[in-house]
């Protein structure tokens, strides 16, 4: 008995649509509301302050690719939209929230499967062997398809001054399924502006590829407060206002040290504070303690820093 034939997607008639009029109406706002696409740019303001210039082309982006499937629910066609991109920045600047962010919105408007990011580095993709590099890439990117791949410190996956290094052997990988998967997979790089420069000037291909380059810039010292007062509302504890000063200072001092990481460093300020407040509350055995005690941040907690009492920053701070 002859199989049936498979059933396929009805092409778009040319002819009628040379004969669809001009002023055919078209709903953006209406498309924009039912891709529920507001949702996540208003998670992504209430997660990250600043950043104005990154949320603002996170928009555009958004909005080319809304205006994209409107075009294609009427037929028109131009093409794929590219949609590998590279984040540059200083650490802490929040690249990683807004990859999360990026995925939500890029699988909300159809165009990946999945919104969910698969974060590697360089030790996730490259061998230490002949043989070892392929297989270790193919698996990541096996692990990442249908979604967003984010590979952090990329340019640490080109290093030619050791001629043994496998690094080539997963940019050629990745090149390929950048080209040919790219209805399927969406590659975000990530790292230091300069160094990602000098990572494309020497890989034109990867440069190629990449359509968005959205530049993360530090956040200022009033940005870093009010991130870490966030940071600490969402564990439920707070300063006192004496805390929220001496955090003040704390951040202003620290800015001009080295491996100075923005909100990644102003975390670990806050993972320090909690520690010395909780041995604070601690040494005073038998003290009748309330709930605002095990909620409130004391200066002292703060200046106990190194970067008070040394003007270095505290050695358990990792970037």
């Amino acid at each position: 008995m002859t199989e049936p034939a498979a059933e396929q997607d009805p092409k778009p008639d040319v002819n009628a649509l040379h004969n669809v009029p001009d002023a055919t109406p078209v709903d953006l706002e209406a498309a924009f509301r039912d891709s529920n696409v507001q949702e996540v740019l208003d998670k992504l303001d209430r997660e990250l302050i600043g950043l104005k210039p990154v949320k603002t082309r996170i928009r555009e982006i958004a909005a080319l690719l809304l205006v994209d499937r409107l075009r294609k629910s009427m037929g028109l066609t131009s093409g794929a939209p590219s949609l590998h991109m590279c984040f540059t920045g200083n650490p802490g600047t929040g690249k990683t929230t807004v990859a999360l962010r990026m995925a939500e919105i890029l699988h909300r408007l159809g165009y990946i499967r999945r919104a969910e990011v698969v974060s590697v580095t360089r030790d996730d993709l490259v061998g230490q062997y002949i043989g070892h590099t392929a297989p270790k890439t193919k698996e990541v990117l096996k692990k990442a398809m249908g979604g967003v791949l984010f590979i952090d410190e990329a340019y640490y996956l080109y290093k030619p001054e050791n001629e043994r290094d496998y690094g080539a052997e997963s940019i050629e990988i990745l090149l390929q399924v950048m080209e040919n998967n790219r209805d399927d997979l969406v590659v975000i790089l990530a790292g230091y502006k300069d160094r990602m420069d000098k990572f494309f000037q020497s890989n034109p291909g990867m440069s190629s590829r990449i359509a968005h380059h959205i530049d993360f810039p530090d956040y200022s010292a009033g940005e870093l407060l009010s991130i870490a007062k966030l940071m600490l509302e969402g564990q439920q504890y707070r300063f006192s206002p004496e805390a929220e000063q001496a955090f003040a200072d704390y951040i202003v001092k620290r800015m001009k040290m080295p491996h100075f990481a923005n909100a990644r460093s102003a975390r670990n300020a806050l993972d320090r504070a909690r520690l010395r407040q909780a041995n604070r509350l601690f040494a005073k055995p038998g003290a009748k303690l309330t709930k605002k005690d095990l909620v409130t941040i004391e200066p002292e907690d703060i200046l106990a820093s190194r970067v008070f009492s040394e003007g270095v920053p505290d050695t358990e701070e990792k970037v």
